[in-house]
């Protein structure tokens, strides 16, 4: 670890005010925050650029296209997670909650033929010290799937796991409330025919219909006797919101209506919405757009759920583009706030006492620039 470090010549993004300052690190953590330029010899010039605390995704299933990078290909496990961890670094995020998904809609999909492989590889990388950001877990459970509860029971008391969401993508309701949007997803996805999709549909709505409601109950109580912070997934309606309320949730993760995300940032969850919706312009699945979210201030988080550069753009583009959004509150939705509504509360901020987990980057340009990444004082990046 780090013993001191000193970063000069930045533009210090603090969780209420951007100056140009300097930051002083001891031993992996914030040491100082100083007004104005330092000139010791030993200090980094950061160039006049941006000083970030390090990014915290909370969402993202990059992991698994490393492992299947093409159908029919199946990369070296220890390879695929140290990829993966490279490109989330230079993405800016230094904790990362890797999404792993217990329960899909096909049996034999990727994400559950290798799932254990991904545990496994993620394991190995931990207890050999090679990783640069730092990985958590975060376990989706598709409570449709007939398979859930021995998943979840193997996995819920692993040390890595620090986030759980509840997931339903039956057609016909939440993501899908659109069945063309549904067809277009789901038979460009996996290549089915007319009568192939109508058979799936039927048997993912039966699927909801008998294990939904029992599933989310018995994985909602094993987390909150755990202490294990929990996200709904797609409310849709004033009732799911409701429903995520009574079970205790912290964070609602993709609301697809505006008035399901108002409810929920007014009940006090964290409403998460995708930073590709904010960098394309809006939702691939035809739901609610960030940005209108954002218009009437209910957007909290960000996530780049598939792709991990769009986390540090979605917060730039955030800010140029709406006014109640500085730069400090932009940055806040992909730092403190998803720390903190994941019950981290030593990173996330640039802050006395903080982790030094830090990212310098250049906003001159369409994309910020990330030029270099520390965690806990040391360069990762």
């Amino acid at each position: 670890m780090s013993h001191s470090l000193i970063l000069t010549n930045v533009k210090v993004v603090t969780a209420t005010e951007v100056f140009d300052g300097t930051v002083v690190v001891e031993n992996g953590r914030i040491l100082r925050i100083d007004q104005g330029v330092t000139s010791l010899a030993h200090a980094v010039d950061g160039g006049g650029d941006y000083l970030l605390p390090g990014l915290v995704e909370l969402h993202t299933d990059n992991l698994e296209k490393h492992f299947a990078p093409r159908p029919g290909v199946r990369w070296p496990a220890r390879s695929a997670v140290m990829t993966h961890d490279a490109q989330i670094v230079a993405s800016g995020i230094t904790t990362v909650f890797d999404a792993l998904s217990l329960g899909d809609v096909m049996d034999d999909s990727n994400r559950l033929r290798y799932l254990q492989d991904m545990v496994d590889a993620l394991d190995e990388a931990r207890e050999a010290g090679v990783y640069r950001a730092d990985h958590l877990l975060h376990l989706r459970c598709e409570v449709s799937y007939e398979g859930l509860p021995d998943l979840f029971g193997v996995m819920a008391d692993h040390p890595m796991v620090h986030l759980v969401s509840v997931m339903d993508h039956s057609p016909g309701q939440r993501q899908f409330v659109r069945e063309d949007k549904y067809r277009q997803y789901y038979q460009g996805k996996y290549g089915l025919s007319e009568q192939q999709m109508e058979d799936f549909i039927l048997s993912q709505k039966a699927n909801s219909e008998k294990f939904s409601s029992q599933y989310r109950r018995t994985v909602v109580d094993a987390c909150r006797h755990r202490g294990i912070p929990l996200a709904s997934h797609d409310d849709a309606t004033q009732a799911h919101v409701a429903e995520a309320c009574s079970d205790g949730m912290t964070i609602a993760e993709f609301p697809t209506t505006e008035a399901a995300a108002k409810a929920s940032h007014e009940a006090g969850l964290k409403v998460l919405m995708g930073a590709p919706n904010v960098v394309r312009g809006g939702s691939h699945s035809g739901n609610v757009a960030a940005s209108a979210l954002a218009e009437i201030e209910v957007l909290d988080i960000l996530s780049s759920d598939y792709y991990p550069s769009s986390l540090l753009d979605g917060a730039f583009r955030l800010s140029r583009e709406n006014a109640a959004y500085t730069l400090p509150r932009a940055i806040d939705t992909v730092s403190r706030a998803p720390a903190r509504s994941a019950g981290l509360t030593d990173r996330g901020e640039i802050a006395q006492g903080q982790r030094a987990d830090l990212v310098l980057a250049r906003a001159d340009t369409l994309s910020p620039v990330i030029r270099q990444v520390w965690r806990e004082g040391e360069r990762v990046f």
